[in-house]
């Protein structure tokens, strides 16, 4: 997989703030379907410079609600995210600080 499309976007919840500011400092991100868990280390490492300790991944199913005569309507969509756990000794993680690695 094309490690510079594993990450899509940061997830801003409360609870994803609240996690961030901790001393854990675990950051709640949306990732592609297909990544694993290996490629959202690599990714964060290659591109963001950040030691990852723990990773773990959430997988929400679509919520759907029924209209009538046959329609459905999608509440939510499916999506894929991670929670990346940062080493005590890495920098803190910034996505809008992608860094291009040139061949």
């Amino acid at each position: 997989m094309n490690l510079s499309c594993v990450i899509i976007a940061p997830i801003v919840t409360e609870k994803a703030e609240r996690l961030k500011a901790s001393d854990v400092r675990t950051y709640t991100l949306r990732v592609d379907p297909r990544a694993t868990k290996v490629d959202v280390i690599n990714s964060l490492k290659m591109f963001y410079g950040v030691d990852v300790s723990a990773v773990r991944i959430i997988k929400t199913q679509a919520k759907k609600r029924d209209l009538g005569a046959g329609k459905t309507m999608e509440k939510r969509h499916a999506c894929k995210k991670a929670m990346v756990t940062l080493k005590p000794k890495s920098k803190a993680l910034d996505i809008s600080d992608f860094q291009v690695i040139s061949a």
